[in-house]
This record gives C-alpha cells, structure tokens and sequence, in this order.
C-alpha cells in the first residue's frame, strides 16, 4: 500500500512545473499535474489529492472556478488548497480567501526551495 501524500499541482507553465514536481518528488510526495481548469476538476474528483497548489491565471476555467468546484463537493472539500500566483491584486486574494484555500502565495515572493516547507505546514496529517 502506497501512502505518500498527493499534491496535485494545477500550473499552465512547464518551467514552473518542472521545478515544483522536482522541489516535492524529492520530499516524498505523489505528484499529479493539470495544465488548464477543466483538466484540474476531472483530476480532483478522480483521484482527490490531500493538497493542491493552485495557480489562478489558467487556460479554459479560472482557478477561482476550480477552488468553487472543488469546495462545493461533498468527496473534495476538506483538500487543503494553497493558490500559488502572480495575480496579487488585493480582491483576489481575499476572494481566494473567502473561497476557502488555506494560504495565497505570489509566485514572484516565493523561492522554489521554499515550497516543500509551504506543503508540509498544510499538508493534512
């Protein structure tokens, strides 16, 4: 039996992504990528990650409309969703806020060797 936590990562930048799923494969987690919106809901309701790190800014559906999808299911409300974006307008983040993720971070004010630490402190036990 597998037990590794599963951080799902919805980003639409390959670069970015790259360096997420290295940062966290080498803490130990189950990494799973969606590249737009409508992919990242398919994804959560299959296979419902423990933490999703969520960009907002995404092809097809915003991630504001993911988080809505993701708290208003009964099997997926209580994922522990951290926004990870460079939209640092003071609305978004309190409406990301408001919709219920666990922290907003802008990815221009994060280091990447940061975000495993970022993980684990919401990561559910």
């Amino acid at each position: 039996m597998d037990n590794k936590k599963k951080v799902m990562i919805v980003e639409d930048d390959a670069v970015l992504v790259n360096a997420l799923t290295l940062a966290l494969e080498d803490e130990g987690y189950d990494i799973s990528v969606a590249t737009d919106g409508e992919e990242a809901e398919r994804m959560i309701l299959k296979e419902v990650p423990d933490l999703i790190l969520l960009d907002l800014l995404l092809p097809i559906k915003s991630g504001f409309e993911v988080l809505k999808v993701v708290r208003g299911n009964s099997e997926t409300k209580d994922i522990s969703v951290v926004i990870l974006t460079n939209f640092e307008q003071e609305t978004s983040v309190d409406e990301g806020m408001r919709l219920g993720a666990k922290d907003y971070i802008v990815k221009a004010n994060i280091d990447i060797k940061d975000i495993p630490m970022i993980v684990k402190k919401y990561m559910p036990a």
